[in-house]
């Protein structure tokens, strides 16, 4: 009897629920309501109702994030005094300096309609805003190292995602986005400034937090950050590269750009004070043309890194068969035939079928291999064929340090080739490969190649801080929209909330 209907929740479920753990901040929160026995908030709490079309308590629905993230801790309370206990810390004297590291992640989902059930007209979209505990650390007095006492085995989870805020928004509204998570973000900068005072093991603890948004896309950093759209010339969310040069010079970048550089680009581009044209003024702020509202940690996002990668390499598949490099402009019908010779390929050989968006799983099978193998099948000539393998035998070395949860661990071979590897890689791509990165190349592709030794040294990881765990968690969204949710628009944000 797992799933009981909702309004039977029994006082042992109600505990599992935010709102229900006594807490206290010092300094008391600003910006947040002073009661703590907060359940389930509307989201758009702290606007007028005047939202167009739409009756608003119906748009969204969250939980305080303090609120939420002391559920959080009382969920893991026997992990912090297992922790405690392993590191041979009396739990009696550690009760202040814990440090908790969150990542944040938030993703737009499209389509997810109703088949049925009567209800107020909402945008068919979704967004959802989540967070996940990584690690749990504590200094304590006279030990100069801060000791880890807990760390997420499963950052990519949806177990260990925990979502925070579901929004009945299109994610490319970012006027309703920025309304929605307004309060969110403010609720978020006033905890960095505070401590939380919480029972944990009986006695009361003070724990600091520090927030990382790095579970967001591309296209979700750039709206959050104010940069142009990812079409844009300025390719790059970390450094200020556009396409031309990233092409020319494909691997010596380094992450420049930041929120708070990012919010004075965009006070330069609002006043415009040296009088210049748009174009030089453009120049200037190097592609910041909106005020970055949420503050996002500078990665990459490793499960879109893979889909980008993997499309990249799709598309170097069919141009191989069809011989572009002997070619100029070749018509779309001849491009036509070639892809659909390719998927014909991957489907007789690989039982790969052709998907009209490329997503994780099909982006994993295609970039092995087998796969490799089963496509030079199609390319005439041996010496390109020798090509393509040893592009694919660099990326399969390259992928393991942005996708493990511990590079330094898990492979450390590969971490220490990666810039030898990717050096290669930029090498193949502007010889051989000349008639496709000719003064362009994609946005993942230049962040692989450029970016991710420097974030493996700075965060110690890539894959662990990706956006997987939001994203598993909207397939669940989807299924407890359709199959657990009462059947009225007023409710169902709650219920798939609890």
């Amino acid at each position: 009897q797992i799933f009981q209907p909702l309004h039977t929740l029994r006082s042992a479920e109600k505990e599992l629920l935010p709102g229900f753990h006594q807490f206290e901040w010092q300094p008391a929160l600003k910006n947040v309501s002073s009661s703590w026995d907060v359940g389930i908030l509307d989201g758009l709490s702290g606007w007028t109702a005047s939202v167009d079309d739409v009756s608003a308590d119906t748009i969204s629905r969250r939980f305080r994030y303090d609120v939420a993230l002391v559920s959080a801790l009382k969920d893991l309370e026997d992990d912090i005094m297992e922790g405690l206990k392993e590191r041979g810390l009396d739990d009696s004297t550690c009760t202040s300096g814990f440090t908790v590291v969150i990542k944040e992640s938030c993703d737009g989902m499209g389509d997810v309609s109703e088949k049925h059930g009567g209800g107020p007209a909402v945008p068919e979209k979704a967004v959802r805003f989540s967070f996940t505990v990584m690690s749990i650390s504590i200094q304590a007095e006279g030990v100069e190292e801060a000791v880890t006492i807990f760390r997420e085995p499963k950052p990519n989870s949806e177990l260990s995602c925990r979502p925070m805020c579901l929004m009945f928004v299109d994610e490319s509204d970012h006027e309703m986005l920025t309304a929605i998570l307004g309060p969110v973000i403010a609720e978020r900068k006033a905890m960095t400034n505070s401590r939380l005072i919480l029972s944990i093991g009986g006695l009361f603890r003070s724990f600091r937090f520090y927030f990382r948004g790095t579970g967001y896309d591309e296209k979700m950093v750039r709206e959050m950050e104010g940069l142009e759209a990812s079409g844009s010339t300025y390719i790059c969310t970390l450094c200020d590269s556009t396409r031309a040069e990233a092409s020319q010079n494909m691997v010596l970048h380094t992450i420049t750009r930041s929120h708070d550089e990012n919010l004075e680009r965009y006070e330069i581009w609002r006043t415009n004070p040296f009088s210049e044209s748009a174009e030089e003024l453009r120049d200037r702020v190097k592609g910041v043309s909106a005020k970055p509202f949420m503050e996002t940690h500078p990665t990459l996002d490793a499960l879109h890194c893979d889909i980008g990668n993997a499309t990249e390499f799709y598309k170097i598949f069919q141009d191989e068969i069809g011989e572009v490099y002997l070619k100029r402009n070749p018509p779309r019908e001849e491009r036509r035939c070639w892809r659909s010779a390719l998927d014909k390929q991957l489907r007789k050989k690989l039982n790969l079928k052709p998907v009209m968006r490329m997503n994780g799983n099909y982006a994993r099978r295609l970039m092995t291999r087998d796969s490799v193998e089963v496509v030079c099948e199609l390319v005439p000539s041996e010496e390109r064929r020798e090509a393509l393998k040893e592009l694919m035998e660099l990326y399969i070395q390259m992928k393991p340090v942005w996708r493990s949860s511990c590079p330094a661990q898990e492979c450390p071979d590969q971490l220490c080739r990666y810039s030898y590897n990717s050096q290669r890689f930029a090498e193949l791509l502007s010889t051989t490969f000349k008639y496709r990165y000719d003064g362009k190349i994609s946005n993942y592709l230049h962040k692989t190649l450029a970016h991710v030794p420097e974030i493996v040294e700075r965060d110690g990881s890539i894959g662990a801080w990706a956006s997987e765990g939001n994203e598993s968690g909207n397939k669940l969204f989807r299924r407890f929209r359709k199959m657990n949710a009462r059947q009225s628009k007023t409710f169902e944000l709650e219920d798939i909330l609890k």
